[in-house]
């Protein structure tokens, strides 16, 4: 499992770059259109979750690091994937969903989490332990991090060993701003400046080498630094490569490491080529799959408003816009500007807060209903060129069309990876 991952440095430093598309998503529908189109083309896929999305605790989805890979796993014998290609990754783990409270709490659950994570066969391990709790700086320094990143690779080493399992591969350190996008609007990422990917990478090496680490050390895949790109509410940075140049160039000191870019969603094909090509060849994305996924439903929404009077008009946007306005805390925050404006933004911002609401109970009996007044039906071609122009097809089931607009985002992530290898 972990060769899917330790040869993309090989690959990148023998001038035949390749890369992975990382699932950052736990909706069942994302989740399924990725092992679909695995199982289809024979190729690897990486399935990742999510500190926030899954922990020790539940996290705000419900489930555990074990309930996710049953999950997935059940989905994967659905469509006949290849277990060996299948690769599980915890993203972002480290004290963050806890950061309110004081560091040796936090930290406390962060242990447990990453242990539950590596027990559950999560090999590839994201340890990102740079923000501050409650009490301390919002950033910290470098020395801080590498230390409380050391502490948590030897909980997840000792957890490996002791459910007799591959040893993990790491991935250290994280990107600004915060996962998930930003919450205003950008004109301009910078990179990270090459002395501070320096930096981290030897500060890295030489803690986890103190603590008795370095065979771990080894293991580590990549870093996470800023390629300067990203994506607000309303607009994205696209991928610039001659302002990352003196970034990508510091991989050549370095021949076992790549570098992982964070927030590629709704980067262009020729940007994520770009991307991979440079020593970027770890695509996340997770926004952009649910924004696809809810542009789907909202569109067969339409349908059934105009097709089926009884159906009523736009009754999953309604059930969506209540949902969201009653308990505005996975929103509020990030949306900003008059009344307008932030509902236009709960519905359709890039940054697709919306996605935080799919597993409540109304949304889930909402969908279900539209499911169920389409079902059988036969939607006229023109009705569907209206609305999905570019999934129109005759005989699509619901879920055929919802997983065909996932699959659309995956298959562009799919060419661009095979772009960079020519």
């Amino acid at each position: 499992m972990s060769s899917h991952l330790l040869d993309l440095a090989i690959a990148h430093r023998t001038g035949s770059p390749r890369g992975i598309t990382s699932v950052c998503s736990a909706h069942p529908t994302v989740i399924r259109a990725a092992v679909r189109r695995a199982s289809e083309t024979k190729q690897p896929v990486l399935i990742e979750a999510t500190c926030n999305q899954v922990n020790h605790l539940g996290g705000y989805t419900g489930m555990t690091p074990a309930d996710f890979v049953e999950l997935v796993e059940a989905i994967s014998v659905e469509e006949g994937l290849d277990r060996s290609l299948l690769v599980f990754g915890g993203d972002h783990l480290g004290p963050n969903p806890w950061r309110k409270e004081p560091p040796q709490a936090a930290l406390a659950k962060a242990r447990d989490m990453v242990e539950a994570y590596v027990a559950a066969g999560f090999g590839k391990i994201h340890l990102d332990t740079s923000m501050g709790c409650a009490g301390e700086p919002a950033a910290l320094d470098d020395r801080t991090i590498a230390s409380r990143a050391a502490d948590l690779c030897r909980v997840a080493e000792a957890a490996a060993k002791a459910a007799g399992l591959s040893l993990p591969v790491y991935v250290l350190g994280t990107e600004v701003p915060v996962p998930g996008g930003a919450d205003h609007v950008l004109e301009t990422v910078e990179p990270t400046a090459p002395e501070a990917a320096r930096n981290t990478i030897a500060i890295h090496r030489e803690i986890f080498q103190a603590a008795g680490l370095q065979e771990a050390f080894e293991r580590v895949l990549a870093f996470v630094v800023q390629p300067g790109v990203e994506f607000g509410s309303e607009n994205v940075v696209q991928y610039e490569p001659p302002k990352a140049a003196a970034l990508a160039a510091v991989l050549q000191e370095h021949d076992g490491l790549v570098f992982e870019a964070h927030s590629t969603d709704y980067q262009s094909e020729r940007a994520l080529a770009a991307l991979v090509r440079d020593g970027f060849p770890i695509l996340k994305v997770g926004p952009g799959l649910t924004f696809a996924y809810r542009e789907a439903l909202y569109a067969l929404d339409m349908i059934a408003t105009e097709l089926v009077p009884s159906y009523g008009d736009r009754p999953l946007a309604v059930v969506m816009e209540r949902l969201m306005v009653e308990d505005p805390r996975d929103w509020q925050g990030h949306y900003h500007g008059d009344e307008t404006s932030l509902r236009l933004q709960r519905h359709y911002s890039y940054s697709d807060r919306i996605r935080y609401y799919w597993n409540r109970p109304e949304a889930a009996s909402a969908v279900q209903k539209l499911e169920e007044v389409l079902d059988g039906r036969t939607i006229p071609l023109p009705l569907l060129h209206q609305f999905l122009p570019g999934l129109a097809a005759p005989g699509m089931t619901v879920e055929g069309l919802l997983l065909a607009a996932v699959e659309d985002v995956l298959a562009v992530y799919d060419r661009a990876v095979r772009q960079a290898s020519h």
